[in-house]
């Protein structure tokens, strides 16, 4: 599987400590920054970059770093086939991708250690969506909102 991965300066650290792990587990990973931890980064910058990447089809999942991971989180939701997720614990990191096919996992740096950081990571990774009947019909539903709301 293709990865994405991108920050702002609040997420350099942790971005480059996952790099590594999801290169260690076997995918294919493409990284967009940021390069060093500058202030000057700011978030929504590479949460669209990222988004694009995505949209284009050159990663299938992606991952995004920022301190909180709530404001990469909404950039990222501002372009349509993007669902990005803010997840700090393992129940949602996959219960995301099951339930509501989401293609982008949201961490805060600044909400929770390095390990369950990792941990949450290769669990969203390892997720894949149900494909479940009443799934597909909200997935449905977000997609037809997009339709009509985002241009």
């Amino acid at each position: 599987m293709k990865v994405v991965i991108a920050c702002d300066h609040a997420g350099f650290l942790y971005k480059n400590i996952l790099m590594q792990v999801i290169k260690d587990k076997g995918y294919e990973l493409m990284d967009l920054g940021a390069f060093s931890g500058e202030t000057t980064d700011d978030y929504p910058d590479h949460a669209a970059e990222l988004a694009g990447a995505l949209i284009n089809g050159a990663a299938e999942k992606g991952i995004l770093i920022c301190g909180s991971g709530v404001g990469v989180s909404v950039a990222a939701n501002k372009f349509k086939g993007v669902r990005a997720g803010v997840c700090h614990d393992n129940y949602s990191a996959h219960q995301c991708v099951e339930h509501d096919d989401v293609n982008v996992l949201c961490i805060g740096e600044r909400v929770i250690g390095i390990e369950p950081a990792k941990e949450i990571v290769l669990t969203f990774l390892a997720a894949r969506f149900s494909n479940e009947q009443r799934h597909i019909r909200r997935l449905e539903k977000i997609k037809n909102i997009e339709a009509r709301n985002m241009r």
